[in-house]
């Protein structure tokens, strides 16, 4: 495969994986805010359970859409929950970081701490889990 051949199939692939990360953080972020703002549950348990999911859009739309995987379900929804539990740390450690230690806001923590995880998972989905 040609370096513009693979250029264009990893834009492509990262192009899904983003508009796959924008239906996943319509689910994580409407589920963050409600439970924070209408339920009034702290910042760092109310993204976890956004983050949950968030991950169970994504699992589905990015087999499908962005890696075009023919890896078993068996096998493949070990891998992805596996990188989804290192995301979920992540995002756990970053959240607590951000809104506990530092007492910043938790939308603008949650945007940060979205992008350090986008970036794990996408490399990690690409050459692990839908490889």
């Amino acid at each position: 495969m040609t370096a513009s051949r693979s250029l264009h199939r990893l834009t492509r692939q990262f192009t899904a994986f983003f508009g796959v990360g924008v239906a996943a953080a319509v689910a994580h972020y409407g589920l963050l805010v409600a439970l924070v703002e209408g339920a009034g549950t702290h910042p760092v348990p109310a993204t976890l359970a956004g983050y949950v999911a968030g991950g169970l859009v994504s699992y589905v739309l990015n087999r499908k859409h962005t890696y075009e995987s023919d890896r078993p379900h068996r096998e493949a929804t070990w891998r992805f929950a596996l990188v989804a539990f290192v995301g979920f740390l992540v995002t756990w450690f970053l959240m607590h970081a951000f809104t506990v230690w530092l007492e910043g806001p938790y939308l603008p923590s949650q945007v940060i701490t979205t992008g350090v995880v986008m970036l794990w998972s996408f490399m990690a989905h690409k050459k692990w889990t839908f490889a």
